[in-house]
């Protein structure tokens, strides 16, 4: 930018008065008068207008180089000082630290020919990017139904055992019968069987997959070779979350009716390889990995709750599910995921400082217009909009991307890194509302702008984790009080009854870290619940979106339903 000025002061002023002279004497058949005249108008311009012109254009540089050097050096010396600070109290803020460090081919799960089929159109097993895509590969692990919405409506299902529904399987044998009749991918009896063996009938084409699947994930390693960029690290691909998801998804209705055929056994068998898989991604710092995570262990939940409202688990296979449920620690995966989420702004800070990529930033820009469903004429503007803040984003000072790096490093050390202590397994609600309480009270600044932008997403990231970490804590106690009852006939009046015979230790609240509610109702029912997100005690009822059958985290109690 200071040398895009100073460019301008030689090339475009001091020209002028070379050019001035030259038109002046190239005016001299005109006569003399003219030509003195035009003289004596050179030589006031070149003396006073001129002068002073030159003098006002080089203060004006001054003061914008001043400007620039000011904010630069101002943005670079707060961020070393808090950079230097965190870094001595074992922070790292680089992105290399939140690469994972390599595997033994030989035992790295992601390296399977089956498991390497989700990701090999786009990258190869070392994590080069291949351009173009590949279009010969088949992902073997894509198995949603929804692909075939074309044919038959799907039926819908997500947190239905949060909401105490069990799953509809005479609706999932309609659906599948519907589509045999339109394709041949899936195989139906010609008479109805009971839905459960009708489903199960139609999901045996990916048994082949499955079992590949399961001898797959008997390695002890699992790194996906992503293309780690360092210099621009939102350009990471993650196609392989989508397609492990859909495996969880798939398995959980085979779970699910498996259960209701009597076959339990083969049913434990999916929910630990479905464990298995939730747990490839568990070492990755991206927080849309362990969203996905949080995502997929909803899908492993509904056969553990309707396995155990239905009495159709034996002590042992409680025993199995307690323990790999209790292998699962999201609070201590949140730090991680905070921790590389900041990183990954702090590199991608990096690289805009450097580059200034016009086209990169609006194509930051660009997807507010895509909400919007704008007209003719506000698309116009909305693309001046874009322009102008690309073209800002260009010239700013490197100053403000360093002002930027230091309140989104704030946000993270006090808040968003404290909402959560796995050591003492607990979740601090108020830590969360205070950074954004605090991100919300800053300046009108630019950098503070961009801040309040990124930092939208701070709450959410680390809500989805703890919720998850306190339902796989119900869901254990859970798993002890069903092996309770299997043992007395009834549910333990209290839930220090469990321990440590049918758990080792009774897990506590991880909101306010008091003992979870439990009460033993008269119909042979119990109440199991934690107080949530909004701290309060709302006597176990769950918050529900108004007008919606949607669950909502942030409202009510966190409830382990008892049918």
């Amino acid at each position: 930018m200071v040398g895009f000025l100073a460019g301008l002061v030689f090339v475009v002023i001091i020209p002028l008065p070379v050019g001035f002279q030259w038109l002046v004497r190239s005016t001299f058949w005109l006569g003399k008068s003219f030509w003195r005249s035009l003289l004596l108008v050179w030589a006031f311009y070149r003396w006073l207008t001129f002068r002073r012109f030159i003098l006002l254009s080089l203060g004006f540089c001054a003061l914008v180089l001043l400007f620039y050097v000011e904010e630069d050096l101002r943005g670079w010396w707060t961020w070393q000082h808090f950079k230097h600070e965190w870094e001595a109290k074992g922070e790292r803020f680089d992105y290399a630290s939140i690469i994972l460090p390599p595997v033994p081919d030989n035992q790295n799960f992601a390296l399977t020919p089956i498991v390497a089929s989700c990701y090999e159109n786009m990258l190869t097993k070392s994590g080069t990017r291949i351009t173009p895509f590949k279009t010969n590969v088949v992902n073997r692990l894509w198995m949603t139904p929804g692909d075939y919405s074309n044919y038959a409506e799907r039926p819908d299902g997500n947190l239905d055992w949060a909401k105490g529904q069990p799953t509809d399987l005479k609706a999932w044998q309609d659906f599948y019968r519907e589509l045999a009749s339109k394709t041949n991918q899936f195989s139906v009896p010609a008479v109805p069987q009971s839905p459960a063996a009708d489903v199960l009938l139609a999901l045996g084409k990916y048994d082949s997959t499955i079992e590949e699947l399961r001898d797959a994930s008997a390695l002890p390693y699992s790194r996906f070779p992503l293309n780690y960029d360092t210099n621009k690290p939102f350009a990471t691909l993650l196609m392989h979350l989508s397609s492990l998801k859909s495996c969880v998804e798939t398995l959980r209705l085979r779970e699910v009716a498996e259960l209701e055929n009597g076959q339990s056994d083969k049913a434990l068998d999916n929910v630990k390889l479905s464990l298995r898989l939730i747990n490839a991604t568990r070492n990755e710092p991206f927080p849309s990995s362990h969203y996905e995570r949080t995502r997929e262990l909803d899908y492993v939940f509904q056969p553990i709750w309707e396995g155990l409202t239905k009495h159709e688990w034996s002590e042992p296979q409680l025993v199995v599910i307690e323990e790999e449920l209790g292998k699962l620690d999201f609070l201590a995966d949140s730090q991680l995921t905070m921790r590389g989420e900041r990183n990954e702004v702090f590199a991608a800070a990096y690289y805009f400082r450097r580059v200034r990529p016009y086209h990169e930033f609006r194509q930051m820009f660009a997807p507010l217009v895509s909400y919007m469903s704008p007209g003719p004429d506000d698309l116009r503007r909305l693309e001046r909009e874009e322009t102008y803040k690309a073209i800002t984003m260009c010239l700013v000072p490197s100053g403000w991307f360093y002002q930027y790096k230091l309140v989104i490093g704030k946000t993270y050390q006090q808040w968003s890194l404290q909402t959560t202590d796995p050591a003492k397994h607990l979740a601090f609600p108020e830590m969360a509302r205070n950074g954004r309480v605090f991100l919300d009270s800053l300046s009108h600044r630019p950098w503070n702008v961009f801040a309040r932008m990124s930092g939208s997403g701070f709450e959410g990231a680390n809500l989805k984790l703890i919720y998850a970490q306190e339902m796989t804590d119900l869901a254990r106690i859970a798993c002890a009080l069903e092996r309770y009852r299997l043992a007395h006939g009834q549910y333990s009046d209290d839930l220090a009854e469990l321990a440590p015979q049918y758990i080792e230790k009774i897990p506590h609240d991880i909101i306010g870290g008091q003992p979870l509610h439990y009460h033993r109702a008269d119909d042979g029912k119990y109440l199991l619940y934690s107080i949530g997100w909004n701290e309060k005690d709302d006597g176990g009822t769950i918050g529900m979106v108004e007008g919606f059958n949607h669950l909502e985290i942030t409202m009510g109690d966190w409830v382990w339903p008892c049918r």
